[in-house]
């Protein structure tokens, strides 16, 4: 099972005399500490058997196959020296099951951790270029009156990170708003069936700015216990982008097993937006402390936000909750189907707790009070927001803060 608990991901091996000077070095987070380089490892004098045990856990992080690192790593074989071996061999000295050996050899499953380290050294050679042309203004206060744009989002295949942005159309100076779906809705069980009505109006910021939320969790840490032990009173959502631009997933429910998939996906990339300066929360509409146990900080390492009035949940859908019956909306929709195999493949447990018909959603708002730069709705269970998608929104949004940086210097 993939974690974001760096203890988990360490484990006892040769990699955990290191942790003292991992931790002084900031390497703090298992998203960052994936996407480390040769030069980041040689400064700190890791040893070659260090380095490929990085390596090795990196690659089962990505595919969902912790459990099977600390005897891969015990092996003292090189990540490449461990693909190469047979399917007999990998199930006979591993005790690796017959479904995870096809994963672990499938070499078209995405690894984030090279093409993290290409887009963090684009975006570090690209802050030396502050002084570039002003974009325009993003939005004021969510009004509608900007442009919309449907953004095509593949969802027949995993492409690279990189593939996806040369094909993201974004006019510079500009973030349209829009609600975008991964898959559209169609009717279902031969058109006997039709799918629930969506709003196609952005939510109104106004909808946005004074939702109580209470902060259930904290960022992961090292050391930290699994909740913090005293609640934080609630506080109004605007405060949580005043100074920052934030993304909000709002999750269907911890324990489904598509909703920890797209909050894995999403986090697993904190280390882009920690560099565009974007901030991640997770938001639940159900507060059930062993659910929350359970999905941070193994499938979520950020902030988890508790929305008891539901009051993101309605501003996806015009309003009103935006929910669909177990019924129509999985078993006789395709859609939903495919996207349950997609996020079964990568192994996450899962449970059935919970309220599991309203959907989810995803918001990034822009800092103080410049408006929503994006929303997407759940619209069949287990959409979400093409990673890439987001990544470029929050790109425009920080060229948008650059630009308002420079007017502001004297």
């Amino acid at each position: 099972m993939a974690s974001f608990s760096i203890e988990e991901f360490i484990g006892n091996g040769v990699l955990k005399e290191l942790l003292p000077k991992l931790l002084d070095e900031g390497w703090d987070d298992v998203p960052t500490l994936k996407i480390m380089d040769s030069d980041d490892m040689n400064s700190i004098k890791m040893t070659q058997r260090q380095k490929d045990s990085i390596g090795i856990r990196s690659y089962l992080h990505d595919r969902g196959l912790m459990q099977y690192a600390d005897k891969l790593e015990a092996s003292g074989k090189s990540l490449p020296e461990l693909m190469s071996l047979s399917s007999m061999d990998l199930s006979a000295q591993f005790d690796m099951k017959r479904g995870h050996i096809v994963r672990f050899i499938d070499r078209t499953k995405g690894d984030d951790s090279f093409k993290l380290r290409a887009i963090m050294a684009r975006r570090r050679s690209s802050m030396m270029y502050r002084h570039e042309s002003i974009p325009k203004s993003l939005a004021s206060n969510g009004s509608n009156s900007m442009m919309r744009m449907q953004i095509r989002s593949n969802t027949t295949t995993d492409r690279s990170i990189e593939q996806s942005l040369t094909e993201l159309k974004i006019k510079d100076g500009y973030v349209f708003k829009g609600i975008v779906a991964s898959e559209p809705a169609e009717p279902r069980a031969c058109g006997c069936v039709q799918p629930p009505p969506v709003s196609d109006q952005v939510a109104p910021y106004a909808a946005l700015e004074n939702i109580s939320v209470q902060k259930l969790t904290p960022e992961y840490k090292i050391g930290m216990e699994p909740l913090v032990k005293m609640k934080t009173p609630p506080m109004k959502a605007a405060e949580l982008w005043r100074d920052k631009p934030a993304i909000f997933l709002c999750l269907r429910r911890p324990g489904c097993i598509m909703c920890r998939a797209d909050a894995h996906k999403l986090f697993s990339r904190k280390p882009i937006f920690d560099a565009l300066g974007v901030q991640l929360f997770a938001v639940v509409h159900e507060y059930m402390e062993a659910e929350i146990k359970d999905f941070w900080p193994q499938y979520w390492g950020g902030v988890v936000l508790f929305d008891r009035g539901r009051d993101f949940f309605k501003a996806l859908g015009g309003g009103k909750l935006h929910k669909e019956k177990f019924f129509s909306g999985f078993l006789l929709n395709p859609r939903a189907i495919a996207n349950y195999k997609r996020a079964k493949a990568t192994g996450f447990e899962k449970n059935f707790r919970g309220e599991g018909e309203i959907k989810g959603g995803l918001f990034i708002l822009g800092s103080r009070k410049t408006g929503i730069a994006y929303q997407f709705i759940e619209r069949n269970f287990g959409d979400w927001a093409p990673p890439a998608e987001v990544i470029e929104i929050c790109t425009q949004l920080q060229k948008q803060q650059q630009g308002q940086s420079v007017l502001e210097l004297p």
